[in-house]
């Protein structure tokens, strides 16, 4: 857990991936704070604290998604990005705001269930191996005879050549026992140090028979769909069926079904409904498309996007929603909304909504030094990406600071002339540049390249010089 971290150590930790945006860094890493602080307070408090929801405001390509994204990963919380444009009005055709919660609540599922699981991974995958072993060496221990029964009077008598008999076959059955116990260790150590990696075997794997079901109506019919599901996968024996995979193959199968079995799913659900409820974070992403720009655009075909306010407003404000795991409490969710807002305003949002959102923060353009800045410096720069690519073609590749200087003066020139889309412009020029050599590296050719600014510009500059060529490739 990373949640302990000040704020001064949150920015550090943002600063390592995302180049300029103090402003944003510094709210959102108060904002992470507060929640640990909120957890600590007196517990008369806690309830009372509401997160400071916020709205990060700026063109594409600048930061806010990024974020968002190293924000939740710095908390270790449950985090989901959303489209507002993907809901819709109770009434109108598409999802419904409450599902958001749900996928959230999923998420917090299987991060708290891989987490238990990683604590069992060590038994799981020992009563992997002993399986593997069963169905390497079946058992072939031979059943003890029953001793003979003599008839007589009224009694059953055994002979002494039967205890005789029984004994040497118990001497039998233990030496035997011995030695596939010894047989036993001894395919476990080749199985551990992968003798048998390559062996096929035949395993018994839990298979879910349950019927596929999907519900269509109007929204709210979600939630129905998945207890139905979840109804009719209850019901009846738990089914196997036989798979023939390679050992390796099997090992991973089988640690996985038997790390599901170690861990308490009833705990498992308990811990992530608290960890949604109290550290979730939801990012909702063009939120300015649901803003009716004027009084006439309240009407027609933007009829919903009011609507989509609405019904997203109690979600934030605090409400509970159903999941299939339970209840969950929305109260203390951190939303994280973001737009470009070029033709709609903050202001155009629903009052209510403005002001759930009290925090907002303007994010800037960036400038051909911020561009120099995202190619070297942050630990995923594209220059490092590119690097790592055709490092797999055992081809070593190197840029001159000139032309980086000169793919960053590109990038800018093209966002001021043609269109604003931030740093994804990058990635467009240095696709269009190292088009060749990738295209050309099968680790056949020189294992050395070197980019310099005559490259560059000779790649660049006649597509540049074109403008209609240039909306189309860069």
């Amino acid at each position: 857990m990373h949640a302990e971290l000040t704020p001064r150590e949150i920015v550090a930790e943002l600063d390592k991936y995302i180049i300029g945006q103090d402003e944003a860094k510094r709210t959102v890493a108060i904002a992470l704070r507060n929640r640990w602080r909120r957890q600590n307070a007196p517990a008369e408090m806690q309830d009372e604290i509401m997160p400071s929801n916020i709205i990060m405001i700026g063109p594409t390509g600048v930061g806010k998604t990024e974020i968002a994204r190293r924000l939740a990963r710095l908390a270790d919380a449950p985090f989901i990005k959303v489209e507002a444009t993907k809901f819709t009005e109770v009434g109108y055709v598409g999802r419904d705001v409450d599902s958001m919660i749900r996928d959230l609540t999923d998420i917090g599922v299987n991060m708290v269930r891989e987490e238990h699981q990683a604590g069992v991974q060590e038994r799981a995958r020992e009563l992997a191996e002993e399986r593997i072993l069963d169905a390497l060496l079946p058992d072939s221990t031979p059943q003890k005879k029953a001793p003979q029964l003599v008839p007589g009077p009224g009694f059953v008598m055994s002979s002494p050549d039967d205890d005789e008999a029984g004994e040497d076959g118990a001497a039998d059955t233990a030496d035997s026992q011995a030695r596939r116990e010894r047989t036993r260790a001894k395919f476990r150590d080749m199985l551990r140090n992968g003798s048998l990696d390559d062996r096929e075997i035949e395993v018994d794997v839990a298979t879910d028979q349950s019927p596929m079901l999907q519900v269509f109506g109007p929204m709210g019919l979600e939630e129905m769909g998945m207890n139905i599901q979840d109804l009719f996968g209850n019901l009846g024996p738990k089914r196997s069926k036989k798979r023939r995979v390679k050992v390796q193959e099997a090992l991973e199968i089988l640690t996985k079904e038997e790390a599901h079995k170690l861990i308490d799913m009833d705990k498992v659900t308990q811990e992530a409904l608290d960890r949604v409820q109290q550290s979730g974070i939801v990012f909702i992403d063009e939120i300015d498309k649901v803003a009716a720009r004027t009084a006439s655009n309240r009407s027609g075909p933007d009829v919903s996007r009011e609507g989509v306010q609405r019904d997203l407003l109690p979600i934030v404000e605090g409400s509970n929603v159903t999941t299939k795991y339970g209840m969950v409490r929305t109260d203390h969710i951190l939303f994280v909304a973001s737009g470009a807002f070029h033709v709609s305003k903050p202001s155009d949002l629903i009052p209510e909504m403005q002001g759930r959102f009290p925090i907002r923060v303007e994010l800037r353009s960036l400038n051909e030094e911020d561009f120099y800045k995202i190619l070297t410096q942050p630990k995923n720069a594209l220059l490092k990406q590119y690097q790592a690519l055709l490092q797999a073609e055992s081809v070593k590749i190197s840029f001159t600071d000139e032309a980086v200087r000169e793919i960053a003066r590109t990038a800018a020139q093209v966002n001021s002339e043609v269109e604003n889309i931030g740093a994804r412009r990058l990635q467009t020029i240095m696709t269009t540049l190292l088009e060749d050599i990738l295209f050309e590296a099968d680790g056949s050719g020189p294992k050395k390249l070197k980019v310099d600014a005559d490259m560059v510009g000779e790649k660049l500059h006649s597509i540049i010089e074109n403008r209609d060529l240039s909306q189309y490739i860069l």
